[in-house]
């Protein structure tokens, strides 16, 4: 039996859910999470249904086999240039794992794939799924598709809009989608701390874009010259103080080498680089020295972003700005795994999160480097933690992110917050506008919105909702609150839809309730239903006017009006 988190086992019961009625699923969940246990209990519920597993690094293609053995005690064998599983004596193993390249690798009828028979496999299921809008992907994924009986299961960690609306096209639903700050609030995940340096004279503003991010060799240009390579190298420095373990991304291979170059000159053998042209053993034994503290700082491009695992390292540099919301996640992920051992064996979430704050490494250190970004939008970990919420909310925590180091997550709280605030003072100021025009006071609800009632900013519009409407019965059930549908998105529709269930769970004020109160100035994001009914009945007793004394009876005072 694979011991599995909480939102581990949900994510499963819901892929298997999914399937009943969909051909192909997927879940988001973040870097860190433990994605490969998650699939691998996929794997191991779906016996004696052969799986294939689709990867697209080296590095991904042992671990997934390695943790399928170990964990699901299935063994697995790998398709991969000379390694051909349909050739050895264990053809026919209940679980291949295999690379892409390699599975489309020749021509026709001939390629690779063609070796396999789709009926072969129940399952196909493919990691790093952002990766699989790509032709090479979807030949694959056709080709087996020719099997009626396949399901297909994606993973992936914090996609991108881009990737979101894309992934929407290929597969039929979203199983789980587990946000980054949602494992950072259950203590699965450290919390980010953003600390935003500005470099005079940084200009990202003449970039290109190519492909929705920065044109790589136009940031080259820019990163290795040498008065930014110094400002950058220089505040590291400074920053990452004593022998904190820090993954700097570079914009290229000579980036990296000069990088490392000026961390060396300042405290001889603290830094080394390496890059995908580096000999893999070398690479190996790179990898080895970081982990185990022999060097403080690894320069990498493109190396570290997936498949290598360093709890112990803490701080990430990104000296390679990007657009790309999934690339920065990735970038981010290296550095978010608490200690070894420490939160696996708490079974509470507070406990986890007591325990982060107690130990060598309560948070991670993200240095992103300010200079002008012209029309660019570059991403920040404000963007990455704040996949559910609005873009105004984001936009707020970024601004308090400049103005000094921040904790990211609690920076988008006080931004939710504020805005919640600043939205239901507007609705107040429309009200008494339009009270002043009434002549008198009128019962309605309809023209407060549930986000203002709730006390809730509408969440982010999901790439893979796009185009999609709610259920007749979802439209019903808001008719039935008082609530119009067409004003909601599908993705607003099921936030309020899962509000509302939540307030009924939890014996909370109804929609109904908090609308009329919220014209009242009342704050009914708590509210009970007991203490709602008793304020309305007190502004029905006073004909519909606030009171002014304090209500001493309930935890929702009155105030002076």
């Amino acid at each position: 039996m694979i011991a599995l988190r909480d939102y581990q086992s949900r994510a499963v019961d819901s892929i298997f859910n999914e399937w009943k009625d969909n051909r192909s699923t997927l879940i988001s969940h973040p870097t860190g999470t433990g994605k490969t246990t998650t699939l691998t209990a996929v794997i191991s519920r779906s016996q004696p249904l052969r799986s294939l597993v689709l990867a697209h690094r080296e590095e991904l293609i042992f671990q997934i086999q390695e943790r399928v053995q170990e964990q699901a005690g299935l063994f697995c064998d790998i398709e991969m240039a000379e390694m051909d599983s349909a050739s050895t004596e264990y053809a026919g193993a209940p679980v291949v794992v295999a690379t892409v390249q390699t599975l489309i690798s020749g021509q026709g009828d001939k390629r690779r794939m063609h070796r396999f028979s789709p009926h072969e496999f129940g399952r196909l299921i493919i990691d790093e799924c952002h990766h699989s809008t790509a032709a090479s992907y979807r030949s694959i994924i056709d080709y087996f598709k020719s099997n009626p009986d396949l399901r297909i299961l994606g993973v992936t960690a914090t996609p991108d809009r881009a990737d979101e609306e894309a992934l929407g096209q290929i597969f039929d639903t979203v199983a789980d989608d587990y946000g980054i700050l949602d494992a950072i609030h259950d203590g699965w995940l450290v919390p980010i701390d953003q600390q935003m340096v500005e470099i005079e004279g940084l200009d990202y503003s003449e970039i290109r874009t190519v492909a929705g991010d920065l044109c790589n060799s136009d940031l080259a240009t820019i990163m290795e010259a040498e008065k930014n390579l110094q400002g950058v190298v220089g505040a590291t420095i400074e920053i990452i103080e004593g022998s904190k373990q820090t993954i700097v991304f570079t914009a290229s291979v000579k980036h990296a080498e000069l990088a490392c170059n000026i961390f060396n000159r300042h405290r001889d053998g603290m830094a080394d680089w390496v890059s995908a042209k580096t000999p893999k053993h070398d690479r190996r034994e790179l990898m080895k020295r970081f982990r185990k503290g022999d060097l403080q700082v690894i320069c990498n491009v493109g190396v570290i972003t997936e498949g290598v695992d360093v709890p112990a390292a803490s701080i990430v540099v990104m000296a390679r700005p990007t657009k790309s919301r999934s690339l920065y996640a990735q970038m981010a992920g290296r550095v978010l795994r608490p200690l070894p051992g420490l939160v696996d064996n708490i079974s509470d979430k507070d406990g986890r999160r007591t325990a982060i704050e107690g130990s060598e490494k309560p948070s991670a250190l993200i240095i992103d480097f300010v200079g002008n970004s012209g029309k660019h939008r570059l991403v920040t970990s404000a963007d990455i933690l704040g996949g559910n919420v609005g873009d105004e909310v984001v936009e707020l925590a970024i601004r308090k992110a400049r103005e000094g180091r921040v904790r990211m997550d609690e920076a988008l709280e006080e931004a939710v917050e504020e805005i919640r605030t600043q939205k239901k003072l507007e609705e107040q100021r429309i009200m008494a506008r339009r009270a002043r025009l009434m002549a008198k006071v009128k019962y309605s609800t309809r023209s407060i919105d549930p986000f203002t009632a709730f006390g809730m900013v509408p969440s982010r519009e999901r790439g893979w909702d796009l185009g999609k409407s709610l259920s007749e019965k979802q439209r019903a059930l808001l008719l039935k609150q008082g609530i119009d549908p067409d004003t909601l998105s599908y993705t607003q529709g099921r936030q309020v839809i899962n509000s509302l269930f939540y307030r009924w769970e939890n014996k909370l004020a109804s929609y109904k309730q908090c609308a009329t109160l919220s014209r009242f100035g009342y704050d009914t994001k708590d509210l009970t239903r007991a203490e709602a009914s008793q304020l309305l009945d007190g502004l029905a007793k006073n004909k519909w006017r606030r009171p002014t004394t304090y209500d001493t009876n309930s935890k929702a005072s009155v105030g002076q009006s």
